[in-house]
């Protein structure tokens, strides 16, 4: 069957769309796009998630904040940039690869010594994210729970899109806690 003038008309209107919109999607899935309408935002909770560290409270502060602080150690030059450093607050690109795309994120990241880092999100593929990193002292070391919330503009594609980006997010999020556990523990001499 061939196709009718008509439909040659309507797939040439339409071939230009589908490709923005294709082309919207790998910019805001990469972070180089935000959608920051504060229209019909949602926002979805991320975590908590608790890990149970054996190390003081300090190490693991230390294993978070060094990076951040000092200087970024050559395995994570490829995760983290810092561009901004002050003494309690940096402002710090991150790089993970959520899908094929390797998705930039912008955050501020303050520390409140030895309890509390908070992470705010300035640009990335949702247009708010706000995280927090608890520690406390328990028996045998430290409890790390992580807990945020994420939104997403749009109403009902915002809570959608808020869900699909919250899956990777939060992934990418476990797999930093188990290096962090792993460091503390190799520093305070009790690695398994």
């Amino acid at each position: 069957m061939r196709p009718t003038l008509s439909g040659v008309r309507f797939a040439k209107t339409l071939a230009p769309v589908v490709a923005a919109a294709g082309g919207g999607y790998v910019l805001a899935v990469r972070g180089a796009l935000t959608l920051d309408l504060d229209v019909g935002r949602r926002l979805r909770a991320l975590g908590p998630i608790a890990q149970r560290i054996a190390a003081p409270p300090e190490t693991v502060f230390d294993v978070i904040t060094e990076p951040y602080l000092g200087r970024t150690p050559r395995a994570m030059q490829g995760k983290l940039q810092v561009l901004e450093r002050g003494s309690d607050m940096v402002l710090a690109a991150h790089y993970t690869y959520a899908t094929r795309f390797r998705t930039t994120t912008v955050e501020t990241v303050r520390f409140e010594r030895p309890r509390r880092v908070s992470f705010r999100l300035v640009r990335g593929p949702v247009p708010h994210v706000l995280e927090t990193f608890v520690l406390d002292a328990s028996p045998g070391g430290t409890e790390l729970v992580y807990s945020g919330e994420l939104g997403a503009d749009l109403w009902m594609l915002g809570r959608w899109w808020a869900e699909l980006v919250a899956r990777p997010w939060e992934r990418a999020v476990a797999d930093t806690l188990g290096s962090i556990t792993d460091e503390a523990e190799r520093r305070h001499g009790r690695a398994p």
